[in-house]
């Protein structure tokens, strides 16, 4: 690389930017989210560029080429392959370029800022258009991956076979060269985007004739090395600018990696969007007697061939639940194969042929047609999630890129899958298998050892001689991610000489500095050079939190369970999703890096990297800035592929930062609060009082509380004891007492004494034989302290399922001190919950509030390393849960609860992660409501979060993207059903005149409505 002046510095490229009017981020944090993609490579840049226009690409890349300073362009960060992290200046055009400027919907295109998410550019020309038109690449990444990064690497996606790669679809676009100039490039040449710019028109014309000559002297190469097969997107895709194809520069520029120019806008084709589609779905025995079948699939002109193996689906099963994969047929692997048209009647007659057709070959295992949207796009989400999937395996072991994007033509699959098994056998490895079936292209993610040299020279061996494989069978190296640091190194296996000195001819033309993205596609960097797992010290991080992976044949032994935690993240981005599931509130709010669950997990695994010591570590200011508005809402614990859970990191983490630190005043406000309680209940119309007066505000902002937010009024301390004993009053004999129960300790049916709350006498009757059975229901800390109403809602329930009923309330979860690090407060406060509760049955154990649940349920094993804290957690319930599960047994609420025909339904976050995304939803299905308007998404309060002064903003953000919207759906009627007390409190801030209602309060029949069932208020822990 050529450079005109001494390296830069962050300091000096700061103050050289800033006089050209360009502001850098050269932070800490923002260095090391931006070190990393989605690959298996770390380089550290300069610092970071946010442009809003052409004209700050054009600066920026003016002032880099004086230092010369390298610059690498980046959309979502997707890339697998190396090809979005660089050593100089990164450009992110996701946060400001991300606009649509026209539509031409007779003519078909689209102009387009490079940084629009490919989901998003599909769903607005969607809207536009009437659903008549769409873009057509759809990779895997699509929710969070850009056009720019889609034509950097020639992505494709799921329906190639169809709509081929993003290049197919260039008209042509504007570029801004290496040393600032403004170019326009299309399908027969070049030209100054400015044509009154003489510098661009001069530029224009050399580049022009380097390239005619280029071609001249390359005519037969381009025309038999080049364009073969339908993905070969190995090397530059220079067949575009034979004479035959019209000189076409913008195709020849598709999938050059940001090596020769920067995209600022892009005018793309669009497609007519089809009428109808189904979906067939086909199991095999394995991956290479699917592949066999491509061919006769081939024949049916599918819009898409899709396969997965096994492996994939148990970790969505493991980590999801059972129901997070439903409709697959038998089988080992499966082929998903979209097929459309214009009459639906066509479409499923022809699916019906294709089913018959691959039984009469008789290699498939079982197969059905999809007609269900809802199953389809189910099975479409354990495809699309395959690689976050595939890298934290369900067995416990890990998986890894590098070579996850061979292709061979379709009609080679199945032959060049048998020897690639084969040749991973051979080396000791194993592959996970997903990938484009009908284009040829697989996806592969391999157990290699990264974190070991012996590991790593295995790595060395297998990819050299997979990359021989894939050439002995016609196929590329890559087939849609590019080759990256992954693969330039191996492109001599693929190219001849000759054709690798036309690459390098071509990049010189365009980018004589070798200032764009360097390190790949020529003169590359070795392919495990800069491996993210190289270099990270061997050390142990203790932990209040048990973070050990999964037991199983492929654990990872001897990492760090905290560093072995952190680094799950694989850069998937899908945290930077702007739609579907909860996952990530701060960043759908912000839109910056910094504010994803994956910016916050690349500092992390930067903290562990570079800390001196664990001790400076753990006191580290990057981490704890980018964990500012981590909302703990664990919505990433189930959304994110790999299972990140970055509201378990960040307790764990300020736990650390803050020994021997002043806690912000929240931690004591609202950290405190159970202790609060136990004095307000006793003082509670002063208080309330005080709260609800001028001098609330006061008190608020002393705590660190906003004082823009309406605080809750507090209960008196035995409201909640009255609500129950009325509740459970089975008849005007007053309460019966405890069925009896087993002692955890002995093992042997002790006479028992029936007890109340916090250790009360009370009635009791005589023991019996009978195992315990029923429920017993958990009495929150914030149903006590704030709801005590909803309490007595959930006795009558219960009670009115006929079952016996016992009601615990001494215990507390801990759940405001686990969110603000006070973990050895939470330790001692869930180890007496856990014996407490820890009563020798297997009852269910109904909480009332669904975040106290969900701390019971996964916290508590967690933090307290007991059989009794297992046995506690593995019988928690959240009450939606517990009802959903009576209900699917048969039982009906009573006549005398008044069931909507429609309601607004909050989804709690902690429900939704812990107890599943559809807890609520099948609860509400099961009771025969119609109509459900859900708003699924974090509500914005999420416990302590939306109270806290400077958090305030943000919160109400929030709300906006998923509970506010549902709200307003309504017709101001419709009751908001929010079991978080956080939400309801968001329900009032943003209505003042509607209240969140508890499941429980929906199904309440009413104190009248009591019937004469076996319950008790008394601790479900009896003392004989």
């Amino acid at each position: 690389m050529t450079q005109t002046a001494a390296p830069a510095t962050p300091d000096t490229l700061a103050g050289r930017l800033d006089a050209a009017g360009i502001e850098i981020d050269v932070s800490e944090h923002r260095r090391a989210e931006y070190s990393y993609d989605a690959s298996n490579y770390r380089v550290r840049p300069l610092g970071v560029v946010f442009p809003r226009t052409p004209a700050d690409v054009a600066a920026t890349l003016r002032a880099c080429h004086a230092t010369g300073t390298p610059v690498t362009g980046r959309g979502g960060g997707t890339s697998m392959a190396g090809n979005a992290v660089g050593p100089g200046v990164v450009l992110d055009f996701s946060h400001h370029m991300n606009a649509i400027h026209a539509l031409d919907e007779d003519g078909l295109w689209v102009d387009v800022e490079p940084g629009m998410v490919l989901a998003t550019l599909s769903r607005e020309i969607e809207a536009r258009t009437a659903g008549r038109l769409t873009f057509a690449p759809d990779p895997s990444s699509k929710t969070r991956a850009t056009v720019g990064g889609a034509l950097g690497n020639d992505a494709c996606g799921n329906h190639s076979v169809r709509y081929g790669r993003t290049s197919d679809h260039v008209i042509e676009f504007d570029l801004i060269t290496s040393d600032g100039t403004a170019l326009t490039a299309t399908a027969t040449g070049i030209r100054a985007t400015d044509p009154h710019d003489a510098g661009a028109v001069r530029r224009a014309a050399e580049l022009t004739s380097s390239m005619e000559r280029l071609v001249q002297d390359n005519l037969a190469g381009f025309r038999t090395d080049l364009g073969q097969i339908q993905r070969q997107v190995s090397g530059y895709h220079l067949e575009h600018l034979l004479p035959e194809k019209g000189f076409n520069i913008a195709r020849a520029l598709g999938g050059s990696e940001g090596t020769c120019a920067v995209v600022v806008r892009a005018r793309m084709a669009l497609v007519h969007k089809p009428a109808s589609a189904l979906l067939v779905c086909v199991g095999y025995p394995d991956v290479v007697e699917a592949a066999r079948d491509i061919e006769t699939i081939l024949g049916f002109s599918p819009a898409a061939v899709e396969g997965i193996d096994d492996a994939i689906v148990a970790t969505m099963r493991a980590r999801r639940g059972e129901d997070s994969v439903t409709g697959l047929p038998d089988g080992k692997a499966w082929l998903y194969i979209d097929l459309d048209g214009a009459n639906p009647a066509d479409v499923q007659a022809q699916a019906d042929e294709l089913l018959a057709r691959l039984r009469s070959i008789g290699r498939m295992v079982d197969g059905r047609v999809v007609p269900d949207a809802t199953e389809r796009a189910s099975l479409w989400r354990v495809r699309e999630d395959g690689a976050g999937l595939s890298s934290r395996l369900h067995t416990g072991g890990e998986s890894w890129p590098g070579w996850e994007d061979s292709a061979v033509a379709p009609e080679r699959l199945a032959d060049y899958l048998a020897d690639f098994r084969d040749l991973l056998t051979e080396h000791g490895l194993h592959g996970v298998m997903y990938g484009h079936f009908g284009a040829g292209c697989m996806h592969v993610r391999i157990t290699y050892d990264l974190r070991s040299a012996a590991g790593r020279a295995v790595f060395r061996e297998f990819t050299a001689d997979a990359a021989r494989l894939v050439v002995s069978h016609g196929g590329s190296l890559s087939g849609e991610h590019g080759d990256g640091r992954a693969r330039s190194e191996f492109l001599p296996l693929m190219y001849s000489p000759q054709m690798l000195a036309a690459f390098e001819s071509f990049r010189a033309i365009w980018d004589p500095s070798g200032l764009l993205n360097p390190g790949v596609m020529t003169s590359p960097d070795a392919f495990d050079e800069h491996l993210l797992l190289d270099g990270v010290p061997d050390r142990q991080w203790r932990t209040s939190f048990d973070l050990s992976p999964a037991s199983g044949p492929e654990t990872v032994h001897g990492v760090d369970p905290f560093v072995h935690a952190v680094q799950g993240c694989i850069g998937v981005g899908k945290c930077r999703s702007d739609a579907g599931g909860v996952m990530c509130p701060s960043y759908r709010a912000t839109g910056d890096e910094k504010d994803s669950t994956r910016g916050r997990a690349r500092v992390l695994q930067d903290m562990v990297r570079n800390a001196a010591t664990v001790e400076e570590g753990w006191k580290s200011e990057a981490v704890r800035e980018v964990l500012d508005l981590c909302l703990s809402c664990k919505a990433c614990a189930s959304d994110c592929p790999t299972g990140v859970d970055m509201a378990t990191y960040k307790s764990e983490f300020f736990s650390h930062y803050y020994q021997g630190r002043m806690r912000p005043l929240s931690h004591f406000s609202l950290g405190w609060l159970p202790r609060w309680l136990k004095l307000t209940g006793r003082i509670t119309p002063l208080v309330n009082a005080v709260m609800g007066s001028p001098l609330g505000k006061l008190v608020a902002a002393a705590g660190g509380l906003t004082t823009r937010r309406a605080l809750p009024r507090f209960a008196p301390a035995a409201a909640w004891r009255r609500e129950v004993d009325a509740a459970l009053a089975a008849d005007p004999r007053g309460r019966t007492g405890p069925p009896r129960t087993l002692s955890a300790r002995s093992g042997t049916v002790p006479r028992v004494v029936a007890t109340g709350y916090d250790g009360d006498a009370s009635s009791g009757t005589a023991p019996t034989d009978a195992a315990p059975t029923g429920a017993v229901l958990f009495v929150d800390t914030f149903t006590k302290g704030f709801r005590p109403d909803v309490a007595g809602a959930t006795a009558r329930v219960l009670a009115g399922t006929g079952e016996p009923v016992t009601c615990s309330a001494d215990a507390c979860c801990g759940l405001t001190y686990i969110s603000t690090g006070q973990l050895g407060t939470a330790r001692k406060l869930l180890a007496h919950a856990a014996e407490t509760l820890d009563d020798g049955s297997d009852r269910p154990i109904v909480v009332v509030e669904p975040s106290c649940a969900a701390a019971l349920a996964k916290d508590l094993p967690e933090l307290v390393h007991t059989d009794a804290a297992r046995r506690v957690a593995a019988r928690v319930r959240s009450f939606a849960s517990h009802i959903a599960t009576l209900a699917a047994g048969g039982w009906t609420p009573s006549p005398a609860a008044e069931v909507p025909d429609s309601v607004v339904l909050q989804s709690h976050c902690h429900e939704y992660s812990v107890f599943g995304a559809a807890t609520q939803r099948k609860a509400l299905a099961a009771l025969g409501v119609p109509e459900v308007i859900e708003a699924t998404g974090c509500c914005g309060v999420a416990g302590n979060f939306g109270f806290e002064a400077n958090h305030y903003e943000t919160s109400m953000k929030v709300a906006e993207q998923a509970l506010a919207p549902a709200m307003r759906t309504g017709n101001g009627t419709t009751p908001v059903l929010a079991d978080g007390f956080s939400c309801t409190m968001q329900v009032q801030q943003l209505d003042g005149g509607r209240r969140g209602l508890h499941l429980a309060e929906l199904l309440d029949p009413g104190p009248a409505a009591a019937t004469n069932h076996q319950h008790s208020t008394s601790n479900p822990k009896e003392h004989p």
